[in-house]
C-alpha cells in the first residue's frame, strides 16, 4: 500500500493490516460500481457504458494527488515506492492477450475473483483460466524468456520518462481525464446499450 514511513508513524505489521482493509474496500468499491457484471465491463470496449474509464481513471487521479500531497508533507517518501521494472515487447504482448481475453469473455482477473465473490460461476472460467495461463506461462517460461525480457527500460516514471515534473504530469493527467470523459459521454449517447 506504500511505505507510510514504516517504524516511525505504524509498525510494518499495521502497515499489512491497512492494505488487507483497503484490499477489501477495492473489493467493495468493485462491486458497487457494477464491475462483477461482465457486461458492464465489456461495454467500455463497444462504447455503450464507460464506467470502466470513469471508475479506474478516477482512481489513479486520486491515488496520485494523494501520493503527491502525502509525498509534500512528508508522510510518505516517494523514493521508497517500488516500481516494477518496464520489459516493454512482454508489456505489448500481454496487454494483447489480456485484452482479448477481457473483450471475449468480460472480464479481468480482478473482476473475475469480484464476480465469483458474489456467486457469479461465469467468472470461475475466467479464475480457471488464469490459473491455467499462469501454469503454462510458468512451466514454459524458458521458451518465451527472451521475449519477456525484451526492451528492458527500468524503472521510469511517466513524468521522468517525458522528462516533466511530477506536478506538470500530474495536471495533463487531469486534463486527459476530464476529455476521457467527455469521450465517454459521448460514445454512451452514440452507441446506446440494447435491453434485452
Amino acid at each position: 500500500m506504500g511505505p507510510l514511513v514504516v517504524n516511525e508513524i505504524i509498525s510494518a505489521n499495521t502497515n499489512l493490516f491497512l492494505a488487507f482493509l483497503i484490499g477489501i474496500g477495492f473489493g467493495f468499491v468493485l462491486e458497487a460500481s457494477g464491475f462483477s457484471s461482465s457486461r458492464t465491463l465489456a461495454g467500455m470496449f463497444y462504447g455503450y457504458d464507460t464506467t470502466v474509464l470513469k471508475v479506474f481513471f478516477t482512481g489513479a487521479i486520486v491515488a496520485m494527488l494523494g501520493l503527491l500531497f502525502f509525498s509534500l508533507f512528508g508522510w510518505i517518501d516517494l523514493d521508497l515506492v517500488y516500481i516494477n521494472p518496464t520489459f516493454l515487447w512482454s508489456a505489448i504482448v500481454g496487454g494483447a492477450i489480456m485484452g482479448l481475453g477481457f473483450i471475449l469473455g468480460g472480464f479481468c482477473p480482478g473482476t473475475a475473483f469480484c464476480a465469483f465473490s458474489i456467486g457469479k460461476l461465469d467468472a470461475l472460467m475466467f479464475i480457471g483460466g488464469l490459473i491455467i495461463g499462469i501454469v503454462i506461462f510458468t512451466e514454459g517460461f524458458p521458451l518465451w524468456k527472451d521475449l519477456f525480457y525484451a526492451e528492458n527500460m527500468g524503472t521510469p516514471t511517466m513524468g521522468e520518462f517525458f522528462g516533466i515534473s511530477r506536478g506538470v504530469f500530474a495536471l495533463l493527467l487531469i486534463l486527459a481525464a476530464f476529455g476521457m470523459f467527455w469521450v465517454g459521454e459521448w460514445a454512451e449517447k452514440k452507441y446506446p446499450r440494447d435491453e434485452y
